[in-house]
């Protein structure tokens, strides 16, 4: 008897998973096995000392805080954007949405600079903040601002799909059984678009933790106050302390790894329960 075989337009299991792994391997493993390897050359004090001063834990404040709270800041917004291209049909709906996408298409460099010229004290929008004491240009709040310049687009196409795919007829039925807007919200929108959000977030703080050419303009790089991490690391390149760089990449490396994993694991937990309530 012939034993049928699955179609695939792709190779079979064993070729595709071995162009994964080897992909996988060059683009990602032979890397960080390298700045792993680089960094175990320095001694424990070394490696404590490198990673561990002042200027530097300075720096880990900033960068992973102000990712945080930026992606924090973009799951809200990006909903609403996400929200409003979804619902509701305006004129110039087609340029908006073109334009959440600005940041992806956007040099780095451009859009600090742009940022640095429109929130400096001389800029138009510094000039109005600038009587009621507010600084935004080369402190830790431009920082943040860059960081949410460059995370918007993740969480907006993110959630844009599920909730185009969330049809209307099931928050009809639920304010029709006596559900007010906030209780259809909670009860019926947000489980269904959680993941999503989730994966947002993990995607909007993973590129700011690492950003630097949109932030190096806008944050004046004032040690202890608005240095990032990644300026940190490409001062100690400049200073041929490579050993000193990779060690704190590595923390960097490992940090951010922990955090992701949490959050992806947040994420999985929150998919499960929301198919077995399905």
């Amino acid at each position: 008897m012939t034993r049928l075989r699955r179609f695939s337009p792709l190779p079979g299991f064993g070729l595709a998973m071995g162009y994964t792994l080897v992909y996988l391997a060059i683009i990602v493993v032979i890397p960080l096995t390298a700045v792993g390897a680089k960094t175990l050359t320095l001694g424990w004090e070394a490696f404590w000392s490198a990673v561990s001063s002042p200027r530097v834990l300075a720096s880990y404040q900033l960068s992973f805080g102000a990712s945080l709270l930026a992606a924090g800041l973009n799951v809200v917004f990006g909903l609403i954007f996400a929200w409003v291209l979804v619902r509701y049909r305006f004129p110039g709906k087609g340029l908006v949405d073109a334009l959440v996408d600005l940041p992806f298409a956007l040099p780095t460099a451009v859009a600090g600079i742009a940022l640095a010229t429109i929130y400096s004290q001389n800029g138009p929008v510094g000039k109005l903040l600038e009587p009621l004491g507010v600084e935004i240009a080369y402190t830790p709040k431009g920082v943040l601002l860059a960081l949410v310049f460059i995370g918007l687009p993740f969480v907006v196409r993110t959630v844009q799909p599920v909730l185009a795919d969330l049809e209307k007829e099931v928050e009809e039925a639920a304010a029709g059984l006596g559900a007010s807007h906030w209780q259809t919200f909670v009860k019926v929108i947000l489980p269904h678009i959680a993941p999503a959000l989730l994966t947002g977030f993990a995607m909007a703080f993973a590129r700011a933790v690492g950003e630097y050419g949109s932030v190096i303009f806008i944050a004046g790089n004032v040690p202890m106050v608005s240095e990032i991490t990644p300026l940190m690391i490409i001062t100690k390149l400049e200073q041929y302390d490579y050993a000193g760089a990779t060690a704190v990449a590595s923390v960097m490396l490992i940090i951010s790894f922990i955090l992701l994993l949490i959050i992806n694991g947040l994420q999985g937990w929150m998919h499960n329960r929301y198919a077995r309530g399905a």
